[in-house]
């Protein structure tokens, strides 16, 4: 979203292959060098455009932005990988839209290797550690404060888009465009304001997160 609205000439490139990865984990982007980290990227990609991303902002909209980034980065991501990854339902799509493509044994044995160390590093960051419907009630709480947020702002930091809803909208399309339904995408599509907020940006940026 930040490349496309800045005008910025890219390649993009999905891959699999973490251990490859910088830091273990993507995004990822070379430019002139590697800069690993979404939010290290936008820095980069601010200072690269002499302050196109961030330059413009109120500190009120940096405080509200960043605090709506840390709750969908941070804590919403979470919920929505546990849904997946650690419902024995849901876990049979993850097995076969990741793994169905590698020889056997290896895609029996890499799915199993792979939740067990999600379901460590889910409990490392402390959700994991509660109850199915502690869980859900932490998530109720998220959706209630973007849902507030919306009802009376068209963009998450104010009532013009900035660098913030690349990442929340982002972060919200990931949570609720799922097929099927996960735990986390149901709560969150009975909210029409998400989904209308996630249109919006979309729409405007012209990148989608779903064809």
């Amino acid at each position: 979203m930040a490349l496309t609205y800045l005008e910025l000439d890219f390649e993009s490139k999905t891959t699999l292959e973490l251990n490859k990865a910088p830091k273990g984990k993507a995004p990822w982007l070379e430019d002139n060098g590697i800069i690993a980290d979404s939010e290290l990227i936008l820095g980069h990609l601010d200072s690269k455009t002499n302050g196109r991303l961030l330059g413009q902002l109120t500190a009120e909209e940096v405080a509200i932005g960043t605090a709506f980034t840390r709750l969908a980065e941070d804590h919403l991501y979470w919920l929505t990988v546990a849904s997946r990854w650690l419902d024995d339902e849901w876990f049979e799509v993850v097995k076969r839209d990741f793994f169905s493509s590698l020889p056997w044994p290896l895609r029996t044995i890499v799915p199993l290797i792979g939740r067990r160390r999600m379901r460590q590093t889910y409990d490392l960051h402390g959700l994991g550690r509660h109850s199915l419907e502690e869980q859900q009630a932490f998530l109720d709480r998220d959706v209630e404060a973007l849902v507030a947020r919306l009802t009376d702002h068209n963009y998450i930091a104010s009532d013009r888009m900035t660098i913030y809803d690349f990442t929340v909208a982002s972060m919200l399309a990931s949570s609720m465009d799922n097929q099927p339904e996960t735990w986390v995408s149901a709560r969150m599509n009975r909210e029409q304001s998400l989904r209308d907020y996630i249109e919006r940006v979309q729409e405007e940026v012209g990148v989608y997160g779903r064809k």
